[in-house]
């Protein structure tokens, strides 16, 4: 399945980008403070870490839904150590509550599960290729 996502810089912002996709308004990126810009939206890397804890909550809620089991809800907490990622090491910690859910067997299998969805696969086992190539903005009229 094919998806395009268009970035298009705010103009009056020093870094904020509007991001186009499908019908969504209002999402945006900015960078922080810290790092020169206003801190007015989330910067990649916050999109990146929630498209995890994101994607591992849906599949275990799938999943659970399937089982009929009791899940009424989850929260996910993921923690970033980005301390490292100029070496080429980059740490997610995920903590995963899942509300309703007693039994101890049920809970390590919604874990389980968790780890099989898409975006952590995409993380820990795929090859991803990047092309970028620039476009001549007259070209685009």
């Amino acid at each position: 399945m094919k998806k395009t996502i268009e970035v298009v810089s705010e103009r009056k912002h020093i870094y904020r980008q509007r991001v186009e996709l499908d019908g969504f308004d209002d999402l945006y990126v900015d960078v922080p403070v810290a790092y020169g810009g206003e801190g007015s939206a989330p910067d990649p890397h916050d999109y990146f870490d929630l498209s995890l804890g994101a994607c591992k909550a849906i599949t275990s809620m799938m999943y659970a839904r399937r089982k009929q089991w009791p899940l009424t809800g989850i929260s996910v907490t993921v923690n970033r150590d980005d301390s490292q990622e100029r070496h080429g090491t980059y740490r997610l910690d995920v903590a995963m509550t899942f509300h309703g859910i007693d039994d101890p067997e049920q809970r390590v299998r919604l874990e389980e599960i968790s780890h099989k969805c898409p975006i952590h696969r995409l993380m820990t086992t795929s090859t991803v290729e990047v092309t970028t190539r620039t476009v001549d903005s007259t070209a685009e009229a």
